[in-house]
């Protein structure tokens, strides 16, 4: 499986690159017929309206994880998160949230719009919260504002 790096929105005004560190973790969890779901954070560079991902934090111990849920627990995660911003002087930073489904070509569910929607309303620099969606094939990449807003990515 190969994964697209560079994704843009549907204004073209605006771009997602994912490092190939980025898409590797991605493809050790597609999820088979019978696995569970993984995911974890998503952290990188802000660079004005882009987006720049540098890094995939992997499922811990810790984490829920079934076949058609994952739930992702504060330890490992907010640790490395917390690490990155210190290590590059806050240039590197949680940008979003990456799970797993088990489609071909994933689609969020009703409970993933929910959670996206309440972990970018509790943002505390108020920008949307990246959210991806690792299907068997493909990715589903978007944007999720507070309110609810949301702006869907297009392979590049």
């Amino acid at each position: 499986m190969q994964f697209v790096t560079t994704w843009r929105g549907p204004a073209d005004d605006q771009f997602v690159y994912f490092h190939q560190s980025v898409l590797d973790v991605f493809e050790r969890h597609i999820q088979s017929d019978s696995g569970t779901e993984a995911g974890g954070i998503l952290l990188g560079h802000v660079r004005g309206k882009h987006l720049e991902v540098l890094e995939a934090s992997e499922p811990t111990l810790q984490d829920r994880r079934l076949r058609y849920f994952f739930e992702r627990m504060i330890h490992g995660h907010k640790g490395l998160a917390d690490r990155r911003w210190r290590e590059s002087n806050g240039l590197v930073r949680y940008v979003g949230e990456w799970h797993t489904h088990p489609q071909d070509l994933p689609s969020p569910s009703g409970t993933d719009l929910c959670e996206w929607q309440i972990l970018a309303r509790n943002r505390s620099d108020r920008r949307p919260m990246l959210a991806v969606i690792v299907g068997r094939q493909n990715l589903h990449v978007e944007l999720m504002q507070a309110g609810g807003k949301r702006h869907k990515f297009l392979m590049e």
